[in-house]
């Protein structure tokens, strides 16, 4: 499964975010470009603990989700989001690639961190399983806007 945290998955994540525009139209989902631009911020933020977002852990969720973490399939298209991670606002899409850009790359730089926080619900996450997840997490909203 591809990682994040390999040079080629992180080369082609970014890549992939260069031929997002504003005019990208999902291919499911209620999100326009823009938001969902802003919505693959908050992950990265946790990731490199610079996000402020609270969640109760359940374990459902946790059973569920690690299961998914860890298939070589997908996520699921139309995946109900969390409101915590919810983007319904009006963004500016050129300030939220930007920042995107910003915190993939400080994911990039902060990969060989091996003393992350545990996830807010989740819990602990190994180094490998923070680069899968924040791949999937990328590469299933860029499909969702055909890249």
């Amino acid at each position: 499964m591809k990682s994040f945290f390999e040079p080629a998955a992180y080369q082609d994540l970014q890549q992939r975010l260069d031929k997002i525009t504003p005019d990208s139209q999902a291919q499911w989902g209620k999100m326009n470009a823009a938001q969902m631009i802003n919505h693959c911020q908050e992950p990265i933020k946790i990731a490199v603990n610079k996000s402020d977002v609270t969640m109760k852990s359940n374990w459902l969720i946790k059973v569920l989700f690690k299961k998914m973490m860890y298939s070589p399939k997908p996520f699921k298209k139309n995946t109900p989001t969390p409101p915590q991670f919810r983007s319904t606002g009006d963004f500016d899409f050129q300030k939220e690639k930007g920042e995107l850009k910003q915190w993939m790359t400080e994911l990039w730089e902060d990969r060989n961190n091996e003393n992350r926080i545990p996830h807010p619900v989740f819990g602990k996450f190994t180094e490998e399983q923070w680069g899968i997840i924040q791949w999937k997490h990328l590469n299933h909203h860029f499909e969702q806007f055909g890249v």
